[in-house]
């Protein structure tokens, strides 16, 4: 996309301190360029690497439950097909954007390289607000969209997973939808419910994925789970799976926070407890089992390991010189933005990047989409141990590119990732 091109020649690494799409997109092509240049690319396949392989927007226009129409724009960039068919979420979000969508499919082509599965990177989504939409105009809406995109997508060619605003029932939708134009084809999608082909271990996975990543980390330097203090920001499906099997290891979750508030206990917070409490009242206020605390504060809470879970960008200048934490474990995409990345890294604060400590979930996905095409399903255990020893090997890998290249963990996994997609453009014969 233009931007790209835009970014790429002035090497840009913000448009605007508060503008973290743009942010996400200018660090994106920051840390690929990096890791090109680690890697010694030749300047053509450099800039070939970077440009998205289709990008598709489409008009998506539905009856509403009142009988007026409304038309919301829907977008697919596929990124890169070099090692397999393309793989990426599909967001429903009012500030879905052709450049966020595209830096975060450029995110995908490395990070399933990085933990080495045969997919390269997409990503989609439409500009609309789910909330704002009754159950039945979110299904007539995901329909259209994948009538307009169905002989763009494919069990061999894109396969689509849920995203933020979207879920498993938008899934069920996409697959039967996509169906009725090429017959029964669960492998689709994946993050689809149990009953039409889901896995087993999904929902958990990038949680559960993000502690294995931490264990890996910590086994570098002699520590354990059980013997640190975490926080926790973004307690919602993957910051609650970390926290809760954090607290099972033994680990002490000493400060939790979500949009509705946050929530601190010096001698660990009974997570279980937590977990029940939101539950029944839908928010993390008036919790009996900790104090309240500001929101803010909590990044720069003192902690052993901070475990951000939600948005992007929320590590900065003006508070990465006040973070506390020794460790720091990506679980949201893109939570430091490059000018914290460098006050953290000259505090000496370690942190595992996005690209891998995130990866839980599509290598899950990418377990789903092997059931379905075997017509085999698994049993959680095996998705389990799968996954963690997926999740070993590719920190092993980072840290042997980090000794190679002499350099962070997070240009170690982009130049993992960024090499493997290389050398497989290569080796098909790019320039033929």
């Amino acid at each position: 996309c233009l931007i790209n091109l835009i970014l790429w020649v002035l090497g840009s690494t913000s448009l605007s301190d508060n503008y973290t799409i743009m942010n996400a997109l200018a660090a994106t092509n920051r840390n690929f360029r990096h890791a090109a240049r680690l890697l010694g690319l030749d300047s053509k396949l450099e800039k070939s690497l970077l440009i998205p392989f289709r990008e598709i927007k489409v008009e998506c226009t539905i009856p509403k439950d009142d009988g007026t129409l409304a038309s919301y724009i829907g977008f697919r960039v596929q990124h890169d097909n070099a090692r397999g068919p393309m793989k990426g979420g599909i967001r429903y979000h009012p500030e879905v954007e052709p450049d966020e969508v595209n830096a975060l499919a450029q995110l995908m082509t490395w990070k399933t390289a990085v933990v080495n599965i045969p997919y390269g990177g997409a990503k989609g989504g439409i500009g609309c607000t789910p909330r704002d939409l009754s159950k039945s105009e979110l299904e007539r809406l995901t329909r259209v969209f994948t009538q307009k995109i169905h002989d763009l997508i494919g069990v061999n060619t894109d396969v689509p997973a849920p995203d933020m605003g979207t879920n498993a029932q938008t899934m069920a939708w996409i697959l039967d939808e996509y169906s009725k134009f090429h017959g029964h084809s669960p492998a689709i999608v994946t993050g689809k419910p149990i009953d039409l082909g889901g896995s087993l271990g999904r929902e958990a996975a990038t949680g559960r994925g993000v502690v294995f990543a931490t264990e890996a980390l910590l086994k570098e330097y002699g520590k354990s789970i059980k013997d640190l203090t975490f926080v926790v920001q973004g307690f919602g499906n993957v910051g609650s799976w970390a926290a809760r099997l954090i607290h099972e290891r033994g680990g002490k979750v000493i400060a939790v926070s979500d949009i509705t508030g946050a929530v601190k206990n010096p001698t660990g917070i009974d997570i279980p407890a937590l977990l029940k409490h939101k539950e029944e009242t839908g928010s993390l206020v008036n919790f009996t089992g900790g104090d309240v605390m500001d929101s803010d504060e909590l990044l720069v809470h003192e902690c052993d390991v901070l475990i951000p879970c939600a948005l992007g960008g929320v590590l900065n200048r003006e508070n990465a010189g006040n973070v506390r934490a020794k460790f720091i474990i990506e679980a949201a995409n893109h939570p430091t933005d490059p000018e914290a990345d460098e006050i953290l890294s000259k505090k000496g604060v370690i942190i595992l990047p996005d690209i891998y400590a995130n990866a839980g979930g599509v290598t899950v996905s990418y377990f789903e989409w092997v059931q379905n095409i075997q017509g085999f399903m698994w049993d959680e255990d095996k998705v389990n141990m799968e996954l963690k020893r997926y999740m070993a090997s590719a920190f092993s890998n980072i840290k042997n590119m980090c000794q190679t290249h002499n350099c962070n963990l997070r240009m170690g996994a982009f130049s993992l990732g960024v090499n493997r997609v290389a050398r497989a453009t290569n080796l098909r014969g790019w320039e033929a």
